[in-house]
């Protein structure tokens, strides 16, 4: 048994402190974004009858709406896991479509979650630059033989 004395406690103490800081960095933390009607709003809603306008009296503002005049609301909730210094992760993703004819009559309502979701690889193009292998210093006094003061606005006396 190991006998503690007084000028151990300060070790012991920050010890006890340490362990709590790394238990509490390891911690997840749950952020929620955006916002899904619940399934007893979207009951008030009824296909071939609401409008775009009772729609929005209902439910609310969606997160997003279709580019085109008459596609639809989109409302999108998501809930993002983080871990210390890990990356974020996207723990359940939530989206409710409506959909509205030419008329602006609502056409259908769909609810998609994270498993109906497509994973959609971008196609990452760079654009080529005139500049090949010139440091900087290069470019600058590259351009001192190309000024030109009739290119200066105001120069010609106006």
């Amino acid at each position: 048994m190991v006998k503690v004395t007084k000028n151990m406690q300060p070790v012991f103490k920050s010890l006890a402190f340490g362990a709590c800081l790394a238990v509490m960095a390891c911690t997840p933390i749950f952020k929620n974004h955006g916002y899904v009607p619940t399934p007893e709003e979207l009951a008030e809603v009824k296909v071939g009858v609401d409008t775009r306008d009772t729609v929005l009296e209902s439910l609310g503002a969606p997160s997003s709406s279709g580019v085109l005049r008459d596609s639809g609301f989109y409302y999108v909730a998501s809930r993002v896991r983080y871990r210390g210094a890990k990356r974020p992760e996207v723990v359940s993703r939530e989206l409710v479509a409506v959909s509205f004819d030419q008329r602006g009559v609502v056409s259908n309502i769909e609810r998609f979650g994270l498993e109906d979701g497509y994973i959609i690889v971008l196609d990452r193009r760079v654009t080529e630059s005139s500049i090949q292998n010139k440091g900087f210093l290069r470019q600058l006094l590259g351009n001192i033989g190309n000024f030109n003061p009739a290119n200066i606005p105001g120069a010609d006396g106006t």
